[in-house]
């Protein structure tokens, strides 16, 4: 009897995001071309064999306007199916700068001088609010929806960015979260938006489509006590949620549905008043700021697992660390310090550890509670609370020290608390 051997073989595709510019070319295994003109799904005409590896890489860079495309999930070994996460991210330098303005419960907006820095309000700014005390933002990875945190009304604003001018329109109707939402997140294939509930210590999780929120099955899940900080990592893989009392629980994301499952070892040891956490872009670091135990934690990262592994002791910051955001170069982290110095750190980060060194610090504005900074790494932004202003510093490429632009701090809202880069 003839026998016939059939290889198995599969596709490889994922998404992109953040798309603009023209041009973009992703490549296979440097042979298999792939010319994506928009964001949303990919996939690669020319099959992987099982057992062989690929290798998602971008060939051309998009240009008018001119982009940087990153490639996350993009390598391993063909299994038994196709592969259908890798993440392309495209960005650009920051057009446009949204504050939270918890006091005044409205949304500032501003346009940004991409040479300069210097901010100058969108028309119509600043905008109202849908709900009250709006104390944490996030953009969409195609950059066209705002999402905003409404920490008294227990709600999620949802707002359509004008792309040409970056005014602010309400897109839909308040999304019902949990008791005081304090942070959020969007995964980087804009499909799932997350809410942290410190009142009610769960983690909100809704699908998104076109600005719409639908919650996920099984939504809300339990997080730690008060949880105050959200990051996914570049994958989209994981997402991490720091809670005040100490630690850091990690939950595994299923890309198909959103729902969220506790990791085992998770939640991870963290300090006191762990307010905020930061990944460096490889995915392999993160950092967490401790404010009340005025320090920070520094993890490596098991990017198949999502487990942290705790590099040494905690770094002593003498201050009280709130926000803290890790430069796209992976090179600097930036955190701002609540105390009546009112400043913003620069830590470079060691490329064969990932341990940190303070080099400088930069007066930003009374009790700075958010930090951001600019696609390009070009800029550094801080939202002042005491002072309702938003600092901007041009951050050096070598030294990552900060430097006021002219004319900054620049006048926000009563009681500035959370911003966000467009």
């Amino acid at each position: 009897m003839a026998s016939c051997l059939f290889q198995l073989e599969y596709f490889v595709g994922g998404s992109v995001t953040g798309l603009k510019g023209t041009g973009l070319v992703l490549e296979d295994n440097s042979r298999d071309d792939l010319r994506v003109n928009a964001n949303g799904e990919f996939r690669f005409s020319s099959k992987v064999a099982k057992g062989d590896n690929y290798l998602v890489t971008v060939k051309t860079q998009p240009s008018n306007p001119a982009q940087t495309c990153t490639v996350h999930d993009g390598s391993g070994t063909m299994g038994k199916a196709d592969v259908t996460s890798v993440v392309v991210k495209c960005s650009q330098a920051g057009r446009y700068a949204y504050v939270a303005n918890q006091t005044a419960s409205t949304i500032s907006a501003f346009s940004i001088d991409s040479a300069t820095g210097f901010l100058t309000p969108v028309p119509g700014s600043p905008f109202l609010s849908t709900g009250i005390a709006p104390v944490a933002l996030a953009i969409d990875p195609n950059g066209t929806f705002l999402y905003a945190a409404y920490n008294a009304s227990n709600t999620v604003g949802v707002f359509s960015i004008n792309d040409a001018t970056g005014a602010l329109t309400v897109a839909s109707f308040a999304i019902v979260a949990g008791a005081s939402p304090a942070a959020l997140a969007v995964d980087p294939t804009g499909r799932y938006l997350f809410v942290a509930n410190s009142g009610s210590n769960t983690v909100s999780v809704f699908a998104l489509q076109n600005g719409a929120a639908t919650p996920v099955s099984g939504s809300p899940f339990a997080a730690g006590n008060q949880p105050a900080g959200l990051q996914t990592d570049p994958s989209g893989n994981f997402l991490y949620v720091t809670d005040f009392s100490g630690a850091v629980s990690v939950l595994a994301i299923d890309g198909a549905t959103g729902e969220l499952t506790r990791i085992s070892g998770s939640p991870f040891g963290a300090g006191a008043g762990a307010a905020a956490i930061a990944m460096a872009p490889s995915g392999t670091l993160a950092y967490v700021a401790n404010e009340s135990a005025a320090t920070i934690s520094a993890y490596s990262v098991d990017t198949s697992t999502g487990a942290l592994t705790a590099s040494g002791t905690p770094l002593s910051t003498a201050s009280a660390p709130r926000s803290i955001v890790v430069d796209p170069a992976g090179n600097f982290a930036y955190v701002t310090n609540v105390t009546s110095s009112g400043d913003v750190a620069t830590y470079a980060i060691a490329p064969s550890n990932g341990a940190l060194t303070l080099s400088s610090t930069a007066i930003a504005g009374s009790l700075p509670l958010g930090v951001a900074v600019d696609p390009s790494g070009q800029f550094v932004y801080t939202a002042n609370q005491g002072s309702g202003s938003v600092a901007v510093f041009t951050a050096d490429a070598a030294t990552g020290a900060l430097t006021a632009v002219a004319g900054s701090p620049f006048l926000a809202g009563a009681g500035a608390r959370a911003i966000a880069i467009d």
